[in-house]
């Protein structure tokens, strides 16, 4: 049984309902088996027909009582289900938000998305059916068995020497099957990160001619699925077997029994037919459960996963929120020997030492690993300094993940990622209420207009998975109009035109920088033509921070910025 099942909201009152329902159920279930004994054994007393038919109707309605009782419990744990699914669905994604890049990195996007598109859904399942499985199997048979013993001892004592028998199978099939799902539940893991990193890096494998090669990679992990899923299902299907065999066995042994007496005359036929009715009811519990039980075990693992994340501490967590005011021209950020490094401990930035002020535009450059994403990655949260000293305007900040800082961001990445959804939709993603108005006016800014004009729905045209594909630089404009919508003081942006071929990233960047004046932009590339419209310019070399400057004092002096241009043979000054 889940652990944190009486924590969900709800599930104690739920528990209390279907419990109830499920004894009124079970005598529900006693009344309707004695009123069709009744009927039987008057028919073949040959009693007339309009003594018969009242016991019958009794049966019906007892009958549609039953089943009623059923569906209105189908329905509550139904919407029980539903509502806690949907509820952790949005905490384990605001959690995944809150861990960051970092997180992704850990645990790998493909056991991520697993985990929130296959794993709620699961988890969704096996509340739905754990709950009135686990409260019928302890109900209905204690019950039925009172009832029984009441009519004839001996069948009682048979129902109580079986039951013990077919829980402890049920248990040692469960403690089988445990070992064959987490076995399945590994390579089920295995093969979703390995499918996503495939889509992932289709491109580069067919770039580098690695495309045909890779296939049998994807072959041996499927393989290995397969196999493992192979074997859950045989443990599945004799489980299943032994259940259904001991509890058919033991519905005979008590027919044998039944009719032995019968015949010597030690039971009449009324109680002997009523207990004949009610035993494949006492082991129906059990048999469901054990049936269900392989069904809902991937829903209980993706739940303990889930739990997992969310109790995992983001870094806010640790340290009591700081208020920090609007970034102004008379705002003051300090980074004083801050360093960080990963987990492996290799060291990624060390001792940074720098200020900046007010509003003004810093461009990051340096040779790929040299620490510039590193950087931007800390400044916007997703990595905490390992050593050092943050400020803000004199006040010392323990990271940069605190809300107030969080809100003032605006933060374009190399890739973003567009929506399935309408071009309106996709700029609304972090101002879903803004007016239509705006969304126009955004587009228009970022030079969107040509291309909206030319779709028949307009910013109303469905983009993305489904809908049509926009270029790189037409989805950075995308990415500008919402990054504008925000109006934030404070933009950070990490290579957002490396994928882009030089014309595209020239017309792009007549749209941009009129979005960054009269704000705090840093921006890391390694395209120095950029660097002539920067305010001030950081170069980083093995995750150091070598020199800073104007464009034209780095120039003329020789050093790793000169190198850099000397290296890009005098590059596109445009």
């Amino acid at each position: 049984m889940d652990k944190h099942l009486l924590h969900y909201k709800g599930s104690k009152r739920l528990i209390f309902i279907v419990g109830l329902l499920t004894v009124i159920q079970t005598i529900i279930l006693i009344v309707q088996a004695r009123y069709l004994a009744a009927a039987i054994v008057n028919m073949y007393e040959r009693t007339a027909w309009k003594a018969v038919l009242p016991l019958l109707a009794i049966f019906i309605v007892a009958f549609i009582l039953r089943h009623l009782i059923q569906w209105i419990k189908e329905r509550l744990t139904y919407q029980f289900a539903e509502d806690t699914a949907n509820e952790y669905q949005q905490l384990l994604l605001k959690k995944l938000f809150a861990l960051g890049p970092r997180m992704v990195g850990k645990e790998g996007t493909g056991q991520l998305v697993t985990l929130v598109m296959e794993g709620i859904p699961q988890f969704r399942t096996y509340l739905r059916l754990f709950i009135p499985r686990v409260i019928a199997m302890v109900c209905v048979p204690i019950i039925l068995f009172i009832y029984v013993t009441t009519l004839d001892l001996a069948s009682g004592v048979i129902l109580a020497v079986v039951m013990p028998i077919m829980i402890i199978f049920l248990i040692l099939l469960g403690m089988a099957a445990q070992k064959q799902m987490d076995a399945q539940w590994e390579t089920y893991q295995l093969l979703s990160r390995h499918f996503v990193d495939s889509l992932r890096g289709l491109v580069t494998l067919k770039y580098l001619g690695k495309s045909k090669s890779h296939a049998k990679s994807i072959e041996t992990v499927s393989n290995k699925y397969r196999i493992a899923t192979n074997r859950t299902l045989r443990v599945a299907f004799l489980s299943t077997f032994s259940l259904d065999f001991f509890a058919s066995l033991s519905v005979a042994i008590i027919a044998v029994e039944l009719g032995l007496r019968l015949i010597n005359g030690h039971i009449i036929l009324l109680p002997a037919l009523l207990i004949l009715i009610l035993a494949p009811e006492y082991f129906l519990p059990v048999r469901e459960l054990g049936n269900d039980y392989h069904a809902t075990m991937d829903g209980k693992e993706a739940g303990e996963k889930i739990h997992q994340i969310l109790a995992m501490k983001t870094i806010a967590n640790d340290q009591a929120e700081i208020a920090i005011p609007a970034w102004t021209k008379d705002s003051v950020l300090a980074l004083k020997n801050v360093s960080m490094e990963s987990e492996e401990g290799l060291t990624r930035l060390e001792n940074l030492n720098f200020d900046v002020r007010g509003l003004q535009k810093i461009g990051i450059v340096g040779t790929s690993g040299s620490g510039k994403s590193t950087l931007i990655d800390l400044l916007t949260g997703f990595l905490e300094k390992t050593s050092g000293e943050i400020s803000c305007n004199g006040q010392k900040l323990p990271h940069f993940s605190l809300d107030d800082w969080q809100k003032q961001l605006t933060y374009i990445p190399q890739h973003p990622h567009i929506f399935a959804g309408t071009i309106a939709e996709n700029i609304r993603l972090y101002s879903p209420d803004a007016p239509k108005e705006k969304v126009k006016k955004a587009a228009d800014k970022v030079g969107l207009t040509a291309l909206v004009s030319r779709f028949p729905n307009g910013l109303e045209e469905v983009i993305g998975q489904g809908g049509r594909t926009l270029s790189g630089g037409e989805e950075q404009r995308v990415a500008l109009a919402r990054g504008l919508l925000q109006d934030r003081p404070i933009m950070l942006l990490d290579e957002p035109t490396a994928h882009l071929d030089i014309e595209t990233e020239y017309e792009l960047k007549k749209a941009m920088l009129p979005l960054m004046e009269g704000k705090l932009v840093f921006f890391a590339t390694h395209r120095l033509h950029w660097m002539q419209s920067m305010d001030w310019i950081f170069v980083m070399e093995n995750g150091k921070l070598v020199e800073t400057g104007h464009y034209h004092d780095l120039m003329q002096r020789p050093g790793t910025f000169s190198a850099l241009r000397q290296a890009q043979k005098g590059g596109d000054d445009r």
